[in-house]
């Protein structure tokens, strides 16, 4: 696993608080790998997902830290989305 895509996992973990994500949602970091969110928390991996989010590191890094909101990254289109949007809305509310 990158360094990029090890940090990354934590700051999601870090920013949902040791809670879980009710559903499975897969973060594609660009030619760093890829992560899943799930009831457990995050983790590095590469499964199906009920939702797959697709962005740059710098794109994702702002949205972890909190400063880009996941919605506006989306409408400006930096985040792409695929799959079920009922689950992305989900995961924007645990990610803002």
């Amino acid at each position: 696993m990158s360094d990029t895509l090890t940090a990354a996992v934590a700051a999601l973990n870090e920013k949902m608080g040791g809670e879980g994500f009710d559903g499975t949602a897969k973060f594609v970091m660009g030619d760093e790998g890829s992560m899943i969110v799930d009831s457990n928390g995050a983790r590095e991996g590469d499964g199906d997902a009920d939702v797959t989010l697709t962005a740059d590191v710098e794109t994702f890094q702002e949205i972890f830290e909190g400063g880009l909101n996941p919605t506006a990254a989306f409408m400006s289109g930096k985040l792409k989305i695929d799959g079920d949007m009922g689950a992305a809305m989900r995961l924007a509310s645990v990610l803002a």
